[in-house]
């Protein structure tokens, strides 16, 4: 009966309306905000840098939402039970050796060991 009074009086076309716009703000202020909001995976590198001293070497800070770790655990990536930096360090180390074996580089390059360090829940610094 309240969807139906919403309906009929504009209320509910309104609503949409304000929905659409909050999350066309979103888009532009806070995208994880607007993926999360919209049930979408999200996934962003926030800053890359590499060791002056030792070009081998550099770290990566990624951030993600939740329903990028669901779509993670749904390929294969991990359960449920898994801590979400080690479900999003088996994805990237997924992705790099792609990258490596895509430009016909030695997938085996024995470069060290990627360290994955939790910031807070849905951060964490890769190097």
């Amino acid at each position: 009966m309240k969807q139906w009074l919403k309906n009929i009086t504009g209320i509910a076309a309104k609503e949409k309306e304000l929905e659409a716009k909050e999350l066309a703000m979103l888009d532009k202020t806070d995208p994880k905000a607007a993926a999360t909001k919209r049930g979408e995976p999200w996934v962003n590198v926030l800053d890359m840098q590499v060791n002056e001293e030792n070009i081998r070497n550099g770290f990566f800070e990624l951030d993600w939402n939740d329903y990028f770790i669901k779509e993670l655990i749904t390929n294969g990536y991990g359960t449920e039970a898994d801590p979400q930096e080690e479900i999003v360090d088996r994805w990237f180390k997924d992705i790099i050796y792609n990258m490596l074996e895509q430009e016909g580089l030695d997938t085996n390059r024995n470069a060290g060991y990627i360290n994955v360090v939790p910031i807070s829940k849905g951060k964490s610094e890769v190097s």
